[in-house]
């Protein structure tokens, strides 16, 4: 398992777009993908899960990845979030 911790800095916290660029980025992966922030756990694979967590600027979210290609997953989103949100 592999996992990453990173602040929210865009302004409109993880809004449809960005939620969907992330949704499809880790649909590329075999691994299974969590985000955790808010008080709330989602699939990082699915687009509503991701927006019905409410995250906002300056929120903390965890992302973790297990599973075969957990490595190379959270390595990719992580430097998804740094580029993107």
């Amino acid at each position: 398992m592999k996992s990453f911790d990173y602040t929210i800095t865009d302004a409109q916290g993880i809004h449809a777009r960005p939620a969907g660029l992330l949704a499809k980025e880790a649909a590329k992966f075999n691994s299974e993908i969590t985000i955790k922030g808010n008080g709330k756990t989602a699939d990082a694979k699915r687009l509503f899960a991701i927006m019905g967590m409410g995250i906002k600027c300056g929120n903390p979210v965890t992302v973790t990845a297990e599973g075969p290609d957990e490595a190379e997953a959270a390595a990719e989103l992580e430097k998804f979030l740094r580029g993107n949100l």
